[in-house]
């Protein structure tokens, strides 16, 4: 990836979209903590035992989420589990991942390497992988990445789609005509990081209107984009807000912002065979639209992940 600094990213971030609220997490561990076998706690420092594989999540919406898919796609093959949800920061997740405590944790691919190596710029998936694993703890390991990403992007408002006929299948590139018309607003280190204003005028040639200062993807950010104080905003590709507004995120044909593909990232002997097959399979069919509509379902409509990731995994054939 090239290195992901986003200063919300320490864990990769959010992603729905500015993970909304500390409410709104406390609300969705409160759901899916009810499940008998999670944690209360989820650094309790003990590690797992007969045979059983522990899922941990980040703090966020959609980490707890996708790791309620995870151990229930490795339940469906009869392997026993239990969570730990709601961990913190990447320093803490990955630590309980080498010392054994938990067995599985989602991961960003882009975002764990620059957390392991901030100078590397592969310019594939693969090479991402690769990267990650020359330098990740010989405990651990990659299993395969799902084609879903959560990254940054640049996303336009439902008005100036329609303006100048851009679609999800427009590209960025396609602003550089108008881009000098149009406002465009995130964090305030976008303006000046590569993976931001800088980036999109050496790599896409375009120079905005103005650049507005607001958040990390965050409300400020969005509420701007839905009045149409800007016009294009940077967006993470699985926020709730872009099915429900209308937004539409452009493709980053020139992969500027690097890779954030959805990867298990596991302890070599807390996964057999068949738990890492399982976990493939669940990789092999999680796609960005996908995990978006399941976040939208957790985030915007209020359901349990546990109940989310059941009926996704039936609907795929892998529960």
């Amino acid at each position: 990836m090239t290195a992901n600094t986003h200063p919300s990213r320490s864990f990769r971030r959010h992603p729905g979209a500015a993970i909304v609220a500390l409410a709104a997490a406390t609300a969705l561990l409160a759901g899916c903590s009810s499940s008998s076998d999670k944690s209360d706690d989820p650094l309790a420092g003990e590690k797992a035992s007969g045979g059983t594989v522990v899922v941990g999540s980040n703090n966020f919406p959609e980490s707890i989420l996708i790791a309620d898919i995870y151990g229930e796609a490795l339940k469906a093959k009869g392997i026993k589990v239990s969570y730990k949800p709601n961990i913190g920061s990447r320093e803490t997740t990955y630590g309980l991942l080498k010392n054994g405590t938990i067995s599985v944790l989602p991961e960003y691919n882009g975002a764990l390497l620059a957390y392991l190596d901030p100078k590397a710029t592969p310019k594939t998936v693969e090479a991402t992988t690769a990267a990650i694993e020359a330098k990740l703890d010989s405990k651990l390991t990659l299993l395969k990445p799902a084609s879903a990403q959560n990254k940054d992007s640049v996303t336009v408002n439902k008005e100036t789609a329609d303006k100048y006929k851009l679609t999800a299948a427009s590209s960025i590139a396609d602003l550089k005509s108008v881009a000098k018309d149009l406002v465009i607003g995130g964090s305030p280190e976008f303006q000046t990081r590569q993976q931001g204003l800088v980036g999109l005028k050496s790599v896409y040639g375009l120079e905005f209107k103005t650049f507005k200062a607001l958040d990390a993807g965050g409300p400020l950010t969005l509420a701007a984009l839905k009045k149409n104080t800007v016009q294009a905003a940077d967006v993470f590709t699985t926020d709730a807000s872009i099915t429900k507004e209308k937004f539409v995120v452009l493709q980053d044909t020139k992969n500027l912002f690097g890779f954030e593909n959805v990867q298990p990232l596991v302890h070599k002997s807390a996964l057999n065979q068949k738990g890492s097959d399982a976990l493939d399979a669940v990789s092999a069919k999680l796609d960005t639209k996908t995990l978006l509509d399941l976040d939208i379902q957790v985030q915007s409509e209020n359901k349990d992940p546990l109940d989310v990731a059941k009926a996704w995994l039936k609907t795929a054939g892998l529960g």
